[in-house]
């Protein structure tokens, strides 16, 4: 029987689609000392067309579903309110700790409503773009209820983490939050075992000798999905037989089979799956062409694989891949990401340096024994303190 001075933690996630949030919560699920933290995990439904992070990776994870606390705003979330109210009543949590914009801002009023004293954290996944526009510019290339969300939700928070240092600055530029709240927590991975290189390209239909370039996330407007099948065409031109992973869906899924039907042969469309060891064993290259990114766990899984990157600098990204160390970062351009996927898929003994040095970086970085350490130094801290 468990202790009953355990630190009582509800963390509160709008839902567990396949994606970094969901990846950072199963790894505190799993691994927190639960003879120290009672840590209960909060969430809605997956919505339909999206991978479901605890169905593909087989997690025997305990939720407690709250119907309504789903992706879209809608009229009824008043009710995922309610019931968060009642849960937070029920459990009398020390710590509530949210992610998501929605999850954050349905998490404050529930604290509030709920009469308890918890002190509450707000994890950023998402960041805003980089750089420094002028206000206006900025308003007009962002939602403005993303920016008076985000700004609502750290209003209320003892602590707001972020996974790197950029990401954290973006927002303070964007006047989200003041400095002393900020804790920066890199995020945390555990890969499977990589399978062997030829036996993964026989399971996925690869011939043994080709060049291989992989494509690992949502297939959505930020990613840039279509900024891929350019660059795609482009590296066809260069190098014909090369062939193109996309591990993914979203609601481009269609948009981006149009866009590779001429070059259908070229491509592997995998959707979502279990074995994402699988599709990094058989890459000899990632490539992420995002326009904006926070601390993408594709490049750090990519790494742990021994495999070399090619993204875009967005976000944290650099604070993942080592520029010309561990890969080769460019700005959102076809013609300079293009070059730079060629360059390692000709020169192996590069891809392979760099591959390596990958693997040594990010196996040191980010662990997920790493994240709950610092998770857990986290929520020791909050307790006690005023609010």
């Amino acid at each position: 029987m468990k202790p009953d001075n355990r630190i009582r933690v509800m963390e509160i996630i709008a839902r567990m689609n396949v994606g970094g949030p969901a990846t950072q919560v199963a790894g505190l699920c799993e691994r927190l000392d639960s003879d120290e933290f009672d840590h209960r995990l909060y969430a809605g439904y997956v919505d339909g067309g999206e991978g479901d992070h605890l169905n593909l990776r087989d997690t025997l994870i305990p939720v407690h579903r709250i119907p309504g606390l789903g992706r879209s705003v809608r009229p009824a979330d008043y009710r995922a309110l309610r019931r968060l109210v009642a849960a937070m009543r029920e459990f009398r949590p020390h710590i509530v700790h949210t992610r998501t914009g929605k999850a954050g801002a349905l998490g404050r009023l529930a604290v509030r409503l709920s009469g308890v004293d918890a002190a509450r954290i707000h994890v950023f996944h998402t960041p805003l773009p980089r750089g420094r526009p002028s206000r206006l510019r900025r308003s007009l290339r962002v939602r403005p209820q993303r920016f008076v969300t985000a700004r609502f939700v750290a209003a209320g928070c003892d602590r707001l983490v972020t996974g790197g240092f950029n990401v954290r600055d973006d927002l303070l530029s964007a006047g989200v939050g003041r400095l002393e709240q900020y804790v920066v927590i890199p995020p945390g991975v555990q890969l499977g075992p990589i399978p062997d290189r030829m036996a993964a390209r026989r399971s996925l239909g690869i011939p043994a000798d080709v060049p291989v370039v992989a494509y690992v996330g949502r297939l959505s407007r930020v990613k840039r999905p279509d900024r891929f099948v350019e660059v795609a065409r482009e590296v066809l031109e260069r190098m014909p037989d090369c062939r193109f992973l996309i591990c993914g869906g979203g609601e481009l899924r269609e948009e981006v089979e149009r866009a590779i039907r001429p070059v259908w042969d070229s491509f592997r469309l995998l959707g979502w799956r279990r074995d994402v060891e699988t599709v990094y064993a058989a890459a000899d290259v990632l490539l992420l062409t995002s326009d904006n990114e926070g601390t993408p766990l594709a490049l750090v899984e990519a790494g742990m694989a021994g495999v070399p990157v090619v993204s875009t600098r967005m976000g944290s990204v650099d604070e993942v891949v080592r520029d010309r160390r561990t890969g080769l970062l460019a700005d959102p351009d076809v013609a300079e990401l293009t070059d730079h996927t060629v360059r390692l898929l000709k020169d192996p003994s590069l891809a392979r340096r760099m591959g390596e040095a990958a693997r040594r970086w990010t196996t040191r970085a980010f662990g997920v024994d790493r994240l709950v350490t610092d998770t857990e130094a986290l929520y020791r801290s909050l307790c006690g303190v005023p609010r």
